[in-house]
């Protein structure tokens, strides 16, 4: 290794995210360059045994994630995506078939009966503040896998309740099971993908959360009509447990500082020497277990309260997903009574926002990485998180148009089919806000993409979780016309919000720097 290269592996073994860059002076290189300095980049830490550091085996080690082919890289995220189809699938599934559950267990009460669908989602809120600091402590790989399993157990006591407080605590705890991959993803895919390539792959990890919801109406309405509720969660015990069983033979360690802590591990018991330390803790104080997981599970805490970016994200997406769940609480039964719909065909009224989802995902998955590429060419090449943004503005006018489609039509009995192509275009909307949000925060934050994902994750679902139970009074009292539209005025006023992160974002998150693991993020 020459002295240029050598400086700059010593200067990126503080890096915890494994992304780091120097400015180095050598004559050789201002005699070349016939300028006084010029910048090296050395994405990953390297080991340098002589100063008790282990890191990669030079910047090509093929057992940095970062490295994998790019068919294995696709292929750990494509697993990972299978699961979380699986998760939201069951956060909605069961939605069209709680009229069957409710004539089994005698219960009349609309709003018990809305919380037994929507506790699922509180189950979201509190296993991602658990999950993804453990899979930062931890390992991705083994987490996921606890947290699939757990899923996939707690469907057999959805399956053989027998009232209605049994139901609703297991959906809590499989709620949490299945926030796992919802959660995970994110640091997975920061794990694996350069800046360049996040915004195609999280266009595909998050089908799953986005597209389950709109699925999961469908199937579940047709197969508690002909088969019983309670089938549609053997046949998630089924589904579930085909793809945990894959992901426990498929899946691999992806979490960098948990490799090269096992890599230090092994070195250290061969080499006899205890002064090894791993690249990306070498600038961290010694810490017991016990603090190193009491800070791993503060941390989404400490991102949604000091980070103001985070924070102002994370309201934002969750309004936008409280206003998806108000906009489901009407569909079912607008068409079942309005249009005479059976309840399994009732669920494919629920294909309009999905095509509108499907749509805007193609969208963003062709255009955000694109953007991003052309806008950090013009400034300088130098990337900026907030470049991911600008695209928000468009989609978040796209968004309100749909309630007062839907709405009115709806009231006015139009034909059934109108205000089904009026669902199209908040589901282009809302993954054009969606999308670009996420994308930006896994590039914000790359080491600690899974927590800063679990805050989103967690405040979404809790609006979405709740919020809905407001769903028969407010559209009882408003009607359909009106009630669809205080939500399209509520979206309208939410308009400004992406033409403020764009143009503040980058002045907000370096004003308010917070301290992770002992450094600033």
């Amino acid at each position: 290794m020459d002295p240029p290269q050598k400086h700059v592996a010593e200067s990126c073994h503080s890096a915890s995210n494994g992304e780091a860059s120097t400015r180095v002076q050598t004559p050789d290189l201002e005699k070349q360059h016939g300028e006084e300095s010029v910048l090296v980049t050395n994405l990953y830490p390297e080991t340098d045994l002589d100063r008790g550091i282990v890191g990669w085996d030079g910047q090509d080690d093929p057992k940095n994630p970062q490295n994998f082919s790019s068919g294995k890289k696709w292929s750990l995220l494509a697993l990972i995506s299978a699961m979380t189809l699986i998760s939201p699938l069951a956060s909605s599934m069961f939605s069209p078939a709680v009229i069957f559950m409710a004539a089994d267990f005698k219960v009349t009460n609309e709003t018990i009966l809305s919380f037994s669908v929507s506790i699922y989602l509180l189950g979201y809120t509190f296993g991602p503040l658990l999950l993804a600091p453990l899979s930062e402590i931890y390992g991705r790989r083994i987490v996921l896998s606890a947290a699939n399993w757990f899923f996939v157990v707690w469907q057999i006591g959805c399956a053989l309740s027998q009232n209605i407080e049994t139901l609703i605590v297991c959906r809590l705890f499989a709620g949490i099971g299945g926030s796992g991959c919802i959660t995970l993803g994110a640091g997975v895919i920061a794990d694996l993908f350069p800046r360049e390539q996040r915004g195609v792959a999280t266009s595909i990890w998050a089908m799953g959360p986005l597209i389950g919801p709109v699925v999961g109406p469908i199937a579940g309405g047709f197969l508690g009509e002909e088969v019983g509720w309670r089938w549609i969660f053997w046949l998630l015990l089924i589904a579930g447990g085909a793809l945990s069983f894959g992901v426990e033979l498929l899946n691999k360690e992806t979490y960098a500082a948990v490799l090269i802590k096992w890599k230090t591990e092994k070195l250290a018991k061969e080499t006899g020497r205890s002064d090894l330390r791993s690249a990306y803790a070498a600038d961290k104080e010694h810490a017991s277990a016990k603090e190193v997981l009491l800070q791993g599970l503060k941390r989404p805490v400490l991102l949604f309260c000091k980070s103001p970016i985070v924070f102002l994200l994370s309201v934002y997406m969750a309004l936008i997903y409280g206003l998806l769940y108000l906009f489901f609480t009407t569909i079912s039964d607008v068409f079942t009574s309005q249009y005479g719909f059976s309840v399994g065909l009732s669920g494919l009224a629920y294909l309009g926002i999905g095509f509108g989802f499907m749509a805007g995902l193609a969208i963003i998955a062709m255009t955000n990485d694109r953007v991003v590429m052309r806008l950090t060419k013009q400034n300088g090449g130098i990337f900026e998180p907030e470049m991911r943004l600008p695209t928000m503005i468009f989609f978040s006018c796209i968004l309100p148009i749909s309630f007062f489609w839907y709405g009115w039509t709806a009231d006015k009995h139009v034909f059934w089919i109108v205000p089904i192509i009026g669902m199209f275009p908040f589901g282009v909307g809302m993954m054009g806000v969606y999308m670009p949000i996420q994308t930006y925060i896994i590039d914000c934050y790359p080491a600690y993409a899974a927590s800063a994902n679990a805050t989103l994750t967690a405040t979404r679902s809790l609006v979405g979780a709740l919020l809905p139970l407001a769903g028969p009074t407010m559209f009882d009292t408003l009607g359909l016309g009106w009630g669809n539209s205080l939500l399209g005025f509520v979206a309208l006023a939410f308009v400004p919000i992406p033409i403020v992160f764009t143009k503040y974002g980058k002045s907000i998150r370096e004003k308010w720097p917070i301290d992770l693991d002992g450094k600033k993020a």
